[in-house]
């Protein structure tokens, strides 16, 4: 990519990803904190501290730039004020050539098991699908408004290496039987980022992907599967209509909605092979290092 300049908003877990994968560019990394910024010094990436809950003022490597949105939104409300802060920020620092932003299938809502491509009616019924499906219709608003090219993807549950719930299973934390389970989807860390370098390439201009291994499963089975791998016990099993003590609100959340995720657009438009196509694979790897 030469020195192609790249802003990589919210440089987080799966952000430092990306960063290594696109160290030959000219990387920047928008982070919060001090300790954020140092391990963007150690990388060999220049850091920009800024908190996003205020309006931007320094200066972006943003004009003709490829930037990669993947700051979640703020955890209440249903306005995603720090994307809106970020676009402000573009007005005067310039406006790139291309924007991809990492949103979530979480604004499909309850689909009852179905399968969901692209085209389904997005239906977000929570407080944090909301601030997405929010998120989305602001960067549609600004890509009309500046010209800039856009591409969303709709990423299903991330896990990888330090992203599983190791801390869960050790304190025993029951989980609902498999049979009152949902349909849940997830995509390995890595196989996101490619995903992500994909899509800034190959992503035609407006477009929305759906990103997920391809292989539904239910949350039950996929807490059994990492307690075996972790060599742990696996979670004890309660009903459903247990009491909050047992089961968080945010978990009962996730649990009242239902859909498998189809990637076939992303297999076929971004040209992607996934290197952890099963859970299975995508858990090995993770624990044979």
């Amino acid at each position: 990519m030469g020195n192609k300049k790249i802003l990589i908003a919210g440089c987080g877990y799966i952000g430092r990803r990306l960063a290594r994968e696109l160290s030959a560019s000219d990387v920047s990394g928008l982070v919060r904190s001090r300790e954020s910024c140092a391990k963007l010094v150690e990388m060999g990436i220049h850091p920009l501290q800024w908190d996003l809950a205020k309006l931007v003022n320094i200066p972006l490597p943003s004009r003709d730039a490829d930037i990669y949105y993947l700051l979640p939104p703020p955890k209440t409300g249903v306005v995603d004020s720090f994307l809106e802060n970020f676009l402000q920020g573009l007005e005067a620092h310039g406006q790139p050539r291309r924007l991809l932003y990492l949103g979530t299938t979480g604004v499909y809502g309850d689909c009852g098991g179905d399968w969901v491509d692209e085209d389904a009616p997005v239906r977000p019924r929570v407080d944090r699908a909301l601030r997405r499906f929010d998120a989305e219709q602001q960067l549609y608003r600004w890509a009309g408004e500046t010209g800039a090219e856009l591409v969303i993807l709709r990423v299903a549950g991330i896990y990888g290496p330090g992203k599983l719930p190791l801390q869960r299973l050790r304190a025993g934390k029951p989980m609902v039987a498999e049979q009152f389970a949902p349909w849940t989807n997830r995509i390995h860390a890595d196989d996101l980022v490619q995903v992500c370098l994909a899509a800034m390439v190959r992503g035609r201009d407006g477009e929305i992907y759906n990103v997920s291994d391809g292989q539904p499963g239910n949350m039950t089975d996929y807490f059994n599967q990492v307690a075996d791998f972790a060599g742990l016990p696996r979670p004890p099993v309660i009903d459903p209509d247990a009491g909050e003590d047992q089961l968080s609100a945010g978990l009962r959340s996730y649990l009242a909605e239902s859909r498998r995720i189809d990637n076939r657009k992303m297999l076929q438009e971004l040209q992607v092979k996934l290197r952890y196509p099963t859970l299975e694979e995508g858990l090995k790897a993770c624990f044979s290092g």
